[in-house]
């Protein structure tokens, strides 16, 4: 076959390609001061959002509007070259990201204290571990004197400690009125550190609004098996006195939150009203995950009865660490009579609850737990003193 058949048969074969949106009828405000995270799965167009915003891409169609000194980190350590020292990177990346030369000079003590680098601020970077790269990249980027700061994925950079270290600093860009925008997979900082969350599905915004209803949304949207039908109900006491209002989770600083880490203080409030006082009930909580309940607590675990008065209020649950595997579950909670036993109230799959890593854990679950380890001779306790919270045997 000659040449021009075989280009002609290749033409045959030639697939229509269809165009893809990366994102599509996305309109959306900043104003001056918020802090707006935004969320979604891998492509929904986060970090296209603030590639166009950043002006690295050009929009196919529509405009953008931008009143101020804009920043962007879309990737930490963006600029470093492997065998610059790590002081001649702070100038070059900083040179990058907008800051003038004497600018960088004025703050370079602080940028390598924050990074915690000062032993190898002179070594080439190609000699740093990844997490020493990380910092230095954003703690660059931490101290620009922007009035929009632009970041991807910058919060999840480095140890617990330098994590605490970038969100009092995001703090306090928030108390000077720096505007932020940033995306995180890390649901837990979004719901701590904005004041607003959009939430992006398929190249499309899908919900504007309160980062816990934006954490909502997205559990309901990449967990849809995390939300099957209710459990089996008890009969329902005819013209029943109370209500299940909500339930709400709160963190040790008694913000509400609906994202925690395993390990961490969780707070959980079952708010009710009752028309008219109820007596000799307990209320109980459902945690539920792949169409099974993964765990339920009561307050009757004692024997002990509640009696509720006529008007609103909420059953508290304190857990000082909360001992569940990373996922999503939904929550389902009751007011029960024991005898006869019936639903006073109920409300089913009326929250979510994100759980992410934390302390480890090996099995279904964590349980809060000491150990003590005890010797003995012939018989006879030891002495034993604690080192590190751990009883040992003291030597003689």
């Amino acid at each position: 076959m000659s040449g021009e058949g075989v280009l002609r048969r290749l033409r045959g074969l030639r697939r229509v390609v269809q165009p893809f949106w990366a994102l599509k009828h996305v309109s959306f405000d900043v104003a001056r001061g918020e802090t707006v995270g935004i969320i979604g799965h891998n492509g929904a167009g986060k970090s296209t959002i603030l590639k166009v915003l950043s002006r690295i891409t050009a929009p196919t169609s529509g405009e953008i509007t931008i009143r101020g000194r804009l920043a962007a980190l879309i990737e930490v350590g963006s600029g470093f070259h492997p065998d610059l020292t790590g002081r001649e990177n702070v100038f070059l990346s900083g040179s990058i990201l907008g800051m003038r030369r004497g600018e960088i000079a004025d703050k370079l003590e602080r940028i390598v204290e924050f990074a915690g680098v000062r032993r190898f601020i002179d070594t080439p970077v190609k000699r740093y571990s990844s997490g020493m790269y990380l910092r230095l990249g954003f703690s660059i980027s931490a101290h620009l004197e922007a009035e929009i700061l632009l970041l991807d994925e910058v919060l999840a950079v480095g140890d617990a400690e330098f994590q605490r270290k970038c969100h009092e600093r995001i703090t306090e860009l928030q108390r000077t009125g720096t505007t932020i925008v940033f995306i995180s997979h890390d649901l837990r900082s979004v719901e701590r550190v904005c004041t607003r969350a959009i939430l992006m599905h398929r190249g499309e915004l899908m919900f504007d609004g309160s980062p816990r209803q934006a954490a909502a949304e997205y559990a309901r949207i990449t967990h849809p098996h995390a939300l099957p039908g209710a459990l089996p109900r008890l009969p329902a006491a005819p013209h029943s006195a109370a209500t299940i209002l909500g339930v709400e989770f709160f963190d040790n600083n008694d913000r509400p939150v609906s994202t925690f880490r395993t390990g961490e203080r969780m707070v959980t409030r079952i708010a009710y009203a009752a028309s008219e006082p109820v007596s000799q009930v307990f209320f109980e909580v459902f945690f539920r995950r792949d169409d099974r309940v993964y765990c339920q607590l009561r307050t009757d675990a004692d024997g002990q009865m509640v009696d509720i008065p006529a008007g609103a209020g909420y059953c508290e649950m304190v857990c000082d660490e909360l001992g569940m595997q990373p996922g999503t579950y939904t929550v389902e909670a009751k007011i029960v009579r024991h005898e006869p036993a019936m639903d006073v109230a109920a409300a089913f799959d009326c929250a979510i609850l994100q759980v992410q890593s934390g302390i480890f854990v090996h099995g279904d679950f964590y349980m809060p737990h000491q150990w003590r380890c005890v010797p003995t001779h012939s018989g006879q306790h030891a002495p034993a003193e604690s080192v590190n919270g751990v009883l040992v045997h003291q030597s003689r």
